[in-house]
């Protein structure tokens, strides 16, 4: 069945994440991204028994958290400074602890960011991230998760070449991307082209659309995605229950998300949803 995958992220500041996914249950959906970000799901705030009931909650759902995205603003795993980077990796590290208790496959991080005025070499960027890498690996592992890079255009890796040559360079199935396809354009890269180069090392793929003027997650077909292409593309590589929807819109998601899913179909894609 050709179920996609819902983000929560238009309901950060309007609900908790179970009480989000309780309403998108009723109309018909059953797998989730969730944005780790405080009120809406953050770990600090959640106790064992209410990872517990959560648990108990989404069981009695039949929904499952697919990934948990621990986000890329307040941490960095490639700070210049070592105590930045410790808190970093414990946020994450929260993370995965909590991906474990909800039997989540995935959580999405980002690969951090350098000042912008006089940045520090690429170099030294790089071999902060692969030493904070090589606390945060075993511990993905060991909890049974995978650490998906996000593309991100703030990011010091934002196309799909710098974060695929992070990927071969770690060399194992613990890492990989999530290409999110209204970042990638709003850098001025063919999404189509990218997934269909580079799928061997993309773990899930963000769908929304984007201008180039403006950074957006917008409703299909308001921007300059292919979506006829990309709905090709993504059943010649990772197939539709790889694939999150990212619009994100405070106002009525849940008819945002029905809307995106008619416009996909009339695009030729092929939805469950």
């Amino acid at each position: 069945m050709n179920q996609m995958i819902i983000n929560t992220f238009s309901y950060l500041w309007s609900s908790s994440a179970i009480d989000a996914i309780a309403e998108l249950v009723d109309n018909g959906y059953k797998a989730f991204e969730v944005p780790v970000s405080s009120p809406h799901c953050w770990p600090e705030e959640i106790s064992s028994p209410e990872r517990a009931a959560i648990r108990g909650r989404l069981d009695g759902y039949g929904a499952t958290i697919r990934s948990l995205n621990a986000g890329g603003y307040d941490i960095n795993l490639a700070s210049p400074g070592a105590s930045m980077r410790r808190k970093s990796i414990e946020h994450i590290k929260s993370v995965i602890d909590l991906a474990e208790a909800w039997d989540v496959p995935e959580v999405v991080i980002s690969p951090g960011t350098r000042r912008p005025m006089i940045s520090p070499s690429l170099e030294k960027t790089y071999g902060w991230m692969y030493e904070s890498l090589e606390q945060l690996i075993p511990l993905a592992k060991e909890a049974g998760t995978r650490l998906l890079f996000e593309n991100t255009p703030y990011c010091f890796t934002p196309t799909i070449q710098d974060l695929a040559g992070v990927v071969n360079m770690i060399n194992d199935d613990s890492v990989k991307v999530v290409y999110d396809v209204a970042n990638a354009a709003y850098i001025g890269e063919d999404p189509v082209e990218s997934l269909l180069s580079h799928y061997g090392s993309i773990g899930l793929v963000h769908i929304s659309d984007t201008g180039t003027e403006t950074w957006g997650h917008d409703p299909i077909g308001t921007g300059v995605i292919d979506w006829s292409g990309l709905g090709k593309a993504v059943r010649e590589t990772c197939g539709v229950n790889n694939v999150v929807l990212e619009i994100i819109r405070e106002e009525n998601p849940v008819q945002e998300f029905k809307k995106a899913m008619q416009d996909l179909k009339d695009q030729g894609w092929e939805l469950a949803n």
